[in-house]
């Protein structure tokens, strides 16, 4: 059994879902449950209970809305994919610095293989953990906001607030 919450934010309502041990599975700028569900590789999908004991990650949140920007760096998450590129891409991705975007063509290069920028863009897609793994700090080649799943009203808010912090 999932469990998930939904805290308030400034730039809306972030719903977390995780496993038992506190593991995050989805995390987004949404109160739609069954969506963040669908954006779980399907091998992680389990029903889920609204419970606001998600472990550590809602003080980890608030902790990064208050400022400690590397407050998010410990929480723990699980994602499933078939390809070991993606896989390693997010571990890198998560390696991004608050306050340090980089742009498609960088974090191709900063996962090892710099043509593979249509494989970084992709690994940004398929993130199920927003907020969690920065995919918000990926930034189009040309430097602009490019997509973001949750709004780029959301997107940009997320990184002035890293730029101030």
């Amino acid at each position: 059994m999932l469990r998930y919450s939904t805290l308030d934010t400034p730039t809306g309502p972030f719903t977390v879902v995780v496993t038992k041990d506190g593991v995050v599975r989805a995390a987004g700028f949404t109160t739609d449950v069954p969506e963040l569900m669908r954006l779980m590789s399907p091998k992680l999908r389990a029903p889920a209970e609204a419970n606001d004991d998600v472990g550590p990650v809602r003080d980890a949140v608030r902790a990064y809305l208050d400022g400690d920007l590397t407050a998010l760096d410990a929480v723990q998450v699980e994602q499933h994919t078939r390809g070991e590129f993606m896989s390693h891409a997010w571990d890198v991705m998560r390696q991004i610095k608050p306050g340090a975007p980089v742009t498609y063509t960088r974090y191709a290069a900063l996962a090892g293989r710099p043509l593979a920028v249509r494989g970084a863009a992709s690994a940004c897609a398929r993130n199920a953990v927003a907020l969690i793994l920065p995919c918000h700090r990926v930034l189009r080649t040309d430097g602009s906001l490019g997509g973001y799943r949750w709004g780029l009203p959301v997107k940009s808010w997320l990184l002035a607030h890293e730029a101030n912090g």
